[in-house]
């Protein structure tokens, strides 16, 4: 396919919803133009017209874990004085929870920081992670199973998290002065 023949309108508009389904709002527009910078500069190697598509998602789904991996290691989760509970707005309240998250995950141990990044955040599967970690299938399962408790166990200890009946987050309310600690320096 050539750079002409490429309706980037058309492209945009199918991966805006995908990429929207797995970065936060604020982030869709630069991870779309990543994305689209990454087609554009990969389509001179595309071999083969009718594979386009496939390979297209797995740009975005690239360029999506790329975001989150670096989210992830640089999380911007603004640190509070005062508790602040987030009454009525379950956005607002979902929203800090995210940042709460972000530099939880950051804080995990390595081999389950990447586990819950690659299946959680990058939206890979088990098997596919597992095989980019160089692990077993069962091993991946099991790292990402005790890094989603170990979140938990961080996420209950800083935070009391209201749910609605369908497990959504209506309320976060912060347990003490300083609700999600940054990250440990490594150095």
């Amino acid at each position: 396919m050539t750079l002409a023949a490429v309706p980037w309108s058309d492209v945009a508009a199918q991966l805006r919803p995908f990429v929207a389904g797995r970065v936060a709002n604020a982030d869709v527009d630069d991870v779309l133009q990543d994305v689209l910078l990454r087609i554009h500069r990969g389509l001179g190697d595309l071999a083969d017209d009718q594979r386009f598509t496939a390979w297209m998602y797995r740009v975005a789904r690239s360029a999506i874990g790329e975001h989150g991996r670096a989210r992830a290691r640089h999380p911007v989760a603004e640190q509070r004085e005062e508790p602040v509970s987030y009454d009525g707005d379950d956005r607002a309240a979902a929203a800090a929870l995210a940042a709460c998250l972000t530099g939880f995950v950051a804080r995990l141990p390595s081999p389950y920081r990447e586990a819950v990044t690659l299946v959680e955040l990058e939206g890979l599967t088990a098997r596919e992670a597992a095989e980019l970690a160089g692990v077993s299938i069962s091993g991946m399962k099991s790292r990402v199973q005790r890094g989603r408790a170990q979140l938990r166990n961080m996420l209950d200890a800083c935070c009391a998290i209201a749910l609605d009946i369908r497990r959504k987050v209506t309320d976060v309310v912060p347990r003490g002065s300083r609700c999600c600690p940054p990250p440990k320096s490594r150095g």
